[in-house]
């Protein structure tokens, strides 16, 4: 049988930067701190939401350095190594320490467009490569290509591939491979606004943005939801529905610093070609964040 420790809220961390566009470990540590202290289960380090594609090595480096310091061992990490060169992210592995990390996050490989025996091949040759354990990364809106739940299920089979982050949007798709998985593999919801309803079908945790902010609500939702509370899993998840929404209407992570910001977490700065969100989105943010502190 398969272990999976990532389960439960996981959050997908961002990388703050200072005015300068340099990285702000200042801002970085107060965060991971800030999450733990609220009820994070694991952290998950260089996904999407860090802005892993415009950091250099040195400062990829730095920042999984910076987290690892602060967590010190006191959660699971999971650590962003994907790619659309299998070879490039195998090598990337072998070359990476893992002192400190229990797992990799490996997205559908983007651009070259895969088809489903080509995206099971890659899996399974990252797998067989990886010391630590491997969860998949589905978001077709992100890479041009879906991973179908029956790859999916075939993939689930490996030894070491423990889970898969869902964000496909697709409530039939993910049903399906709730239906058909082995016992062992763990569905992780990747989006934050349907998180609760994969809960009640079967799903063990999530990979979050939300959580980078309002980490304190969304755990409760989460923990009411595994321990059976559903009427208060239902008022959290009503309560948060809006702002999850409002956090990715002008662009990820441009959402969530925006609100981290307001909250003292880190300044309002993103790198190119990402912007900060519009005027309208940041005024609403910001009110319902103000109603949100009070429902939650």
């Amino acid at each position: 049988m398969k272990n999976n420790i990532f389960k439960g809220t996981g959050i997908a961390l961002i990388t703050p930067f200072k005015q300068d566009q340099s990285v702000d470990v200042e801002s970085l540590t107060r965060i991971v701190n800030h999450v733990i202290d609220h009820g994070a289960d694991f952290l998950v380090v260089l996904g999407t939401t860090s802005e892993a594609p415009t950091l250099s090595a040195d400062e990829k480096k730095l920042v999984i350095s910076t987290i690892l310091k602060t967590n010190n061992g006191r959660l699971p990490v999971m650590l962003g190594m994907g790619g659309n060169n299998t070879q490039a992210v195998i090598e990337a592995i072998k070359a990476q320490d893992f002192t400190g990390i229990q797992g990799i996050l490996s997205v559908v490989p983007y651009y070259n467009k895969p088809n489903q025996r080509g995206m099971k091949a890659h899996f399974e040759a990252i797998a067989d490569a990886s010391p630590v354990p491997v969860i998949v990364y589905n978001v077709p809106g992100r890479v041009g290509v879906n991973l179908q739940a029956a790859t999916c299920v075939e993939l689930a089979k490996h030894p070491n591939i423990i889970a898969v982050k869902e964000a496909s949007g697709n409530l039939q798709q993910i049903m399906e491979i709730l239906r058909d998985k082995p016992a062992d593999f763990d569905v992780l919801s990747g989006d934050d606004g349907i998180t609760q309803p994969l809960m009640a079908l079967g799903a063990q945790g999530v990979i979050s943005v939300a959580a980078n902010a309002y980490t304190q609500p969304f755990s409760r939702m989460m923990r009411a939801m595994k321990e059976g509370r559903t009427d208060e899993a239902l008022r959290l998840h009503y309560a948060m529905l809006r702002m999850n929404q409002l956090i990715f209407a002008d662009g990820n992570p441009a959402g969530i610093k925006c609100l981290m910001s307001k909250m003292g977490l880190c300044e309002n700065v993103l790198r190119l070609p990402l912007v900060c969100v519009n005027e309208k989105v940041e005024a609403d943010i910001i009110e319902e964040w103000n109603k949100l502190k009070v429902e939650s």
